[in-house]
């Protein structure tokens, strides 16, 4: 495949000798006033998510550091047209449904809050390809097994809780939520807290985005 050796072996512009290359490794790195060169993450694990640069290495380097944590990756899916959402999935043989709020704690101690993974898988093993690689397509979809914190549902008491959490619902595509539960925790984001205000107004129900941002749990947001 002449195209894509070419691609990985480039002209060595700071060599003297003539026809000597360079190799594409995809690393990122940078050199310290000190002369050394430190390792900043992989070019094909950056991601553009929400017009903000990510790279998936820092998050997952943050989560190897939970103790329960033996292996982790975090990708970018898009189960639905247009809502992309940052999941990691982990696997520790002593990983239990709780610790997922420790481990969303931990991302939000070290990293800013855009880097926060919407939702967070626990797997027994991951999938693999033939090759021995994991399967990426093979990964399941996040569902209520990931609800923060594996809190009681909470069914709505009144009938404002009931309109509010069918917009959560339409917005969140979540089939089961919980009155207690954290829009953000549940993969919202600022993009789709504006669809849910617009879809509020529409029916009528006055709320603004900042109390959106300020109340996260539809209890809290009755008008």
């Amino acid at each position: 495949m002449p195209e894509l050796t070419a691609s990985k072996f480039i002209p060595d512009h700071f060599s003297g000798t003539p026809g000597a290359r360079l190799y594409r490794t995809g690393d990122l790195a940078r050199y310290l006033p000190d002369g050394t060169i430190e390792f900043l993450g992989r070019i094909d694990h950056q991601v553009k998510l929400r017009g903000l640069r990510i790279e998936l290495g820092e998050i997952e380097d943050v989560l190897n550091h939970h103790e329960d944590v033996q292996e982790c990756l975090v990708i970018v899916r898009e189960d639905r047209p247009g809502d992309q959402r940052l999941v990691a999935y982990m696997v520790g043989a002593n990983l239990v449904s709780g610790a997922v709020s420790e481990l969303r704690e931990l991302v939000r101690s070290r990293l800013p809050e855009y880097m926060l993974p919407s939702s967070f898988v626990l797997l027994e093993s991951f999938p693999v390809t033939p090759n021995g690689k994991i399967d990426r397509k093979a990964l399941p979809a996040p569902d209520s097994l990931d609800m923060p914190g594996e809190q009681a549902m909470v069914a709505p008491r009144s009938a404002a809780e009931v309109q509010l959490l069918a917009h959560w619902r339409a917005v969140l595509g979540r089939e089961q939520i919980s009155v207690d539960a954290n829009f953000f925790e549940l993969g919202g984001h600022s993009l789709l807290a504006t669809q849910l205000l617009t879809r509020l107004r529409k029916a009528d129900i006055e709320m603004s985005l900042r109390s959106i941002f300020a109340a996260r749990r539809s209890r809290s947001r009755q008008p």
